[in-house]
């Protein structure tokens, strides 16, 4: 347990930074909401060598014990001071309500890393959505699914069956018959809400339709329905608009209306980790999801004005075992336009967008990545994101176009590909150079970022191409190849005088 009195350090140029962003705009004393991430954070080194869901409990144990022992002084330090505050485990670090002579204490403090700010970042759409009251046809297969080769995978057998899928968008109407019998909290009859929903909007805008901690799944704009809808949706019929339909989903809403902050997004991350009862206590890692779609992004022009604020997060949940599928975003079509956090991190398999002819869409961004000086090559693979058909609150369909769209069909490739070979599971890395090394290989010869021509594999506009869920699943079963015969078990009778011993593995 840290000592409650730290010595304090001098504040740098960088926090003072901060500090004028967090306040910005503020009379004094008044109050702002920022995050307090921890100097010591958990080491997590040892989940490599762990696979399913002993990975995932690994990784949970090692972030609460952390936690529990990084943020004891400075959580009596806020009780005492009686601000409000929210502990977060997934990354040692707080959230915290208070005016600007707080926030300077903290920053000095010791086992402080980083204050940074927690304000509002609205997701930027390409296009408004393109309005349908049915659907095209009551017994189509939308024709993306088919780009993508999914209807080959369900003819093997392998829909998404035994995968959980998280999203976290605005919300998703779970009522909505192509999503209904998906949702993991509906047994057929009834639902059960608790560790299959969350709601990380704690303090709703007026007039949001679904309120603040909605109990129950509930959308307050639409996106949310939509990719989820393409991700795993099926109503039982012939209407095929999800990658995945035999997947379950779990949701939780990080924007209000469109509106996300870092702390909303941190919180259905952690959720995903670990989902909660309905009174948000008693997490479970071995409910958490396998995959997680995010259609969104935090631009440092709005709430992300750290590039890193969110980094940690995404690597303790790939860490886990848990496949990070994350829009590029649609500031295309120039160069080095992947630099919204989360799409251009490492640790993130970013998705731009294609037309259903596998033309790259004007607004999906580019690499390489230049936000962090890294040179990343981003993005990482394309699919279909340009007037896509799903489900939309109300029992409706709708087509919308953005990378937002493009995402859910990798998540919902993610769940068809560790259905059909289970023994990729939970092992991201692998997958991720299985979904590369199987793409369609795109190119662009007339365009070229950072020195890199759009004629070469992986480039900035396309990355590695556009998914090929059916060639990644030949060659996953392939190289798995067929189960090892089970063990055969041989009972002898010792000799008198002789040693058992154990059998070698």
């Amino acid at each position: 347990m840290l000592a409650l009195a730290l010595a304090a350090r001098p504040i740098g140029a960088a926090d003072l930074r901060s500090l004028d962003r967090i306040f910005a705009g503020k009379a004094p004393g008044e109050t702002a909401s920022y995050l307090v991430v921890l100097r010591e954070q958990a080491d997590l080194s040892g989940a490599a060598h762990l696979s399913g869901r002993e990975r995932r409990q690994f990784v949970f144990d090692a972030l609460r014990s952390a936690a529990d022992a990084g943020q004891a002084g400075l959580l009596d330090r806020l009780q005492r001071g009686g601000v409000r505050y929210q502990a977060f485990y997934l990354v040692d670090m707080i959230e915290v309500e208070s005016d600007r002579a707080l926030a300077e204490e903290l920053a000095a403090r010791d086992d402080v890393a980083l204050v940074a700010p927690n304000r509002a970042s609205r997701r930027v759409d390409p296009a408004p959505p393109e309005r349908e009251i049915t659907p095209m046809s009551e017994s189509a297969i939308e024709a993306s699914l088919e780009l993508v080769h999914a209807p080959a995978v369900w003819d093997l057998g392998f829909t998404g069956q035994g995968i959980v899928v998280g999203m976290a968008d605005t919300g998703m109407d779970w009522e909505h018959p192509a999503l209904k019998t998906r949702y993991r909290g509906f047994d057929g009859t009834t639902a059960s809400h608790s560790y299959n929903w969350h709601d990380s909007i704690h303090d709703a805008a007026a007039g949001n339709p679904c309120g603040s901690n909605a109990p129950a799944p509930c959308d307050d704009q639409s996106h949310g329905t939509h990719v989820t809808g393409t991700a795993v949706g099926t109503d039982g019929g012939d209407n095929r608009i999800g990658m995945a339909p035999g997947a379950r989903w779990i949701g939780c809403r990080n924007m209000d209306a469109n509106n996300g902050t870092p702390a909303r997004y941190a919180e259905c991350f952690q959720f995903f980790l670990a989902p909660t009862d309905s009174s948000g206590a008693n997490p479970r890692p071995d409910l958490g999801a396998d995959v997680t779609s995010n259609s969104w992004g935090c631009p440092e022009s709005e709430g992300c004005t750290d590039p890193d604020v969110l980094r940690a997060v995404i690597e303790n949940i790939r860490s886990a075992g848990i496949f990070v599928a994350v829009a590029a975003g649609n500031e295309g079509p120039n160069c080095s336009t992947v630099a919204t956090v989360p799409g251009f991190y490492d640790a993130s398999f970013s998705v731009g967008a294609t037309s259903i002819v596998d033309t790259i869409a004007g607004f999906s961004s580019r690499g390489p990545v230049t936000v962090d000086g890294s040179g990343r090559m981003k993005p990482d693979l394309v699919a279909p994101g340009v007037s896509i058909r799903s489900s939309v609150p109300g029992g409706g369909y709708s087509r919308f176009s953005g990378t937002s769209m493009a995402t859910p069909h990798v998540a919902g490739a993610v769940a068809l590909l560790w259905s059909a070979v289970p023994s990729l599971a939970n092992r991201v890395p692998e997958t991720e150079a299985l979904l590369e090394s199987t793409a369609v290989h795109l190119t662009s010869a007339d365009q070229q970022c950072g020195g890199v021509s759009g004629s070469a594999i992986p480039n900035p506009v396309f990355g590695w191409g556009r998914i090929d869920i059916a060639a990644a699943v030949a060659a996953g079963q392939a190289a798995a190849g067929p189960p090892p015969p089970a063990p055969r078990v041989r009972v002898t009778r010792p000799r008198p005088g002789s040693k058992t011993l154990a059998p070698r593995h």
